[in-house]
């Protein structure tokens, strides 16, 4: 979608929508819009008891006396603390409105509100966000299905405001679509090779530096526990290190880095899922998704931080030579693990992916993501992701981005008494507890113990959060993307000022 910026004033035919906050009270170009109309604003408001409130739209289709073809009403809510996720939430009503009525381009007036620019900016961004589909392999897609809303004009009182703060905005957008679309490919096209080409194509244009090891560069490393997870696999396993030198070319200095779980596709291996639902496991590689687009955000609003994404790529299927129930696998820290189930493989990938950035980068600070457990899903459903860290402060302030982007976290306890549960009786650890409940927490701990003494860590558990089954304000239905924004902000709000 393209969305642009004019001086505010009304557009003299075509799509118009006045943002309303309060129905008592119409801003002037709203009231002379509603002169030509004849009344008819407020007489729609009326009739609809509109509030004004965030989302909240009334269309008044090729209304008589104009030359205008729709109308829209949208409430923009009340000029109270935080007004960008509002004003998002706003720009992604407008899309499916427009959509449904067949406009290609539109006109939204912004006028007399407290940071107009802010405000005008992330409408842009909300419908933006919202705008995204995948249709690459619909070939018989009929012309009434197909989104018809491909322009945005946004009259404000400053453009140029506005657009400098839609400039950032935008490249946050760029980093969100490619997420969702290495979520929403099917797995016969995204396997860990081609996701790594992938990653290359779109992120060394922007200055980052990709890295691509393979299963022979591995072995050397010593990482049987990723390795592990793919074996059963023709699809030869990968691990992708991208780093962003936002300060200067030359310095080694990573204070962050960004650790995603990338399997492509997760069958369970020999510990077969069920056949029902198992084609949503395409989206297992959501964390890594995370991290690749919010590596290709800060590159593209070119922040001024140093920071290394890593991804484990793996296919777990249930070949000939898959790794059994009950094998020993060696992790690249030369700790030993026994695999009681193959479907816990997300974790044994990270552990190595983990320890590698440790090694390579000694980043004080290491978040990964991952859609972890199912177990995840059951206590917080799809509004929050699991938030689990060795470090107060580092939740803090990535619950602080997540309630600032919307993307929101809930953090769970960790411990000694949950730790005991993942140990093995013929290695240093077991990939899956000993006791039932509490699946997400033995899981971090299993992670934890692949994070050095003095890194502040925290892992993000996005299952239940990574694929959106309803269109919800920015997504729409399908892959979220979720933590790309939170990442970025999390960056911007730490590590920039």
């Amino acid at each position: 979608m393209k969305i642009t910026f004019s001086e505010l004033d009304l557009p003299k035919n075509g799509a118009v929508m006045i943002g309303i906050s309060d129905p008592a009270k119409l801003h002037p170009l709203a009231a002379k819009l509603d002169k030509t109309l004849g009344g008819a604003i407020a007489k729609a408001i009326k009739m609809a008891k509109f509030k004004g409130e965030k989302g909240e739209t009334i269309s008044l289709v090729a209304p008589s006396g104009s030359d205008y073809d729709l109308v829209v009403i949208s409430g923009v809510g009340k000029d109270e603390g935080r007004i960008d996720l509002t004003a998002q939430a706003v720009g992604a009503a407008i899309v499916p409105v427009l959509n449904k009525y067949k406009v290609k381009k539109a006109t939204f007036v912004v006028e007399k509100v407290k940071r107009y620019d802010e405000l005008a900016a992330n409408i842009g961004y909300g419908a933006l966000l919202r705008s995204y589909t995948f249709d690459k392999y619909r070939t018989t897609l009929k012309e009434d299905k197909k989104a018809t809303f491909k322009e945005l004009h946004i009259a404000v009182s400053s453009k140029s405001d506005a657009e400098k703060l839609f400039k950032t905005l935008e490249k946050i957008a760029d980093g969100v679509f490619l997420a969702r679309d290495v979520v929403t490919e099917p797995p016969n096209k995204l396997y860990p090779e081609s996701y790594s080409e992938i990653v290359k194509k779109e992120l060394t244009p922007l200055g980052v530096t990709v890295k691509i090891l393979n299963v022979k560069d591995m072995e050397k490393l010593g990482m049987g526990s990723l390795l592990g997870v793919g074996q059963g696999s023709i699809k030869d396993s990968r691990l992708v290190i991208m780093e962003w030198k936002g300060k200067g070319k030359t310095t080694k200095d990573f204070p962050l880095a960004l650790v995603g779980k990338g399997v492509t596709f997760d069958t369970g291996g020999i510990s077969l899922k069920p056949a029902g639902g198992m084609e949503d496991m395409k989206y297992d590689m959501g964390g890594s998704a995370a991290v690749v687009g919010a590596m290709k955000a800060l590159a593209g609003r070119k922040a001024k931080v140093n920071v290394v994404g890593i991804i484990g790529l793996v296919e777990n299927m249930p070949g000939g030579n898959a790794q059994r129930p009950s094998d020993v696998v060696v992790s690249m820290s030369g700790q030993t693990i026994e695999v009681l189930n193959t479907d816990a493989e997300g974790r044994l990938v990270l552990a190595d992916a983990l320890w590698y950035a440790q090694e390579n980068y000694k980043p004080a600070n290491i978040i990964d993501l991952a859609t972890l457990t199912g177990a995840i899903t059951i206590a917080l459903g799809q509004e929050y992701a699991g938030l689990f860290s060795n470090d107060d402060h580092l939740s803090a302030t990535l619950t602080k981005a997540g309630k600032a982007t919307g993307e929101k976290l809930w953090r769970f306890p960790m411990g000694d008494e949950y730790d005991k549960l993942i140990d093995s009786p013929i290695a240093d650890m077991q990939n899956i507890s000993s006791g039932k409940g509490a699946g997400s927490i033995t899981a971090a701990q299993f992670l934890l113990r692949f994070i050095k003494k003095g890194t502040h860590w925290a892992h993000l558990d996005i299952a239940g959060v990574a694929w959106a089954k309803e269109a919800k304000d920015v997504c729409p239905k399908g892959a979220t993307a979720f933590g790309v924004r939170l990442l970025e902000n999390f960056v911007a709000e730490n590590f920039e000022k």
